[in-house]
């Protein structure tokens, strides 16, 4: 699931999409008219350990990637869409952890006879201060540059 990518939601996969426009995302998907979602945020393949925690439930998963609105958490336990929980991870090389909430927005659920590769679900971060908004434009925006500037990749010779 790379940036840029029209659709990374498996057929399928229930909800609304964790990505959304900045004024979609600020009414929040209850708002939006049906097949309006649309990702206006550079998406980035990642591969970072998530704490998911509820009010009744504990989950350690995967983000396999993110945007500057949600991510999308690899799991065989995805919780049910419209959940609110907190999320706490740390990209590489960052001391200090991100420590947000966030909605299930859709759902890509375990089918039988592993005929889904990718079970997970969709996240939404909600209720960002200006000041986690900022850092996690920053982070993305440092990890699409530095997949994409040939002078960052060690293997490349000068």
């Amino acid at each position: 699931m790379s940036a840029g990518r029209d659709s990374d939601r498996p057929p399928g996969a229930r909800g609304a999409r964790a990505d959304v426009t900045g004024s979609e995302a600020a009414r929040g998907p209850e708002s939006q008219p049906p097949g309006s979602e649309k990702r206006s945020a550079e998406r980035v393949d990642v591969m970072w350990a998530v704490d998911c925690e509820t009010d009744d439930n504990f989950l350690f998963a995967s983000i396999t990637n993110i945007s500057a609105l949600g991510i999308f958490v690899q799991t065989t336990e995805p919780l049910p869409v419209g959940r609110l929980l907190a999320l706490r991870f740390a990209p590489h090389g960052e001391n200090l952890p991100f420590v947000l909430r966030g909605r299930v927005q859709w759902v890509n659920e375990v089918k039988p006879l592993g005929d889904n590769l990718n079970p997970g679900m969709g996240i939404m971060f909600v209720d960002l201060t200006p000041e986690q908004r900022e850092r996690l434009v920053e982070v993305v925006k440092t990890i699409a540059y530095l997949r994409t500037d040939p002078s960052s990749d060690p293997s490349a010779t000068n």
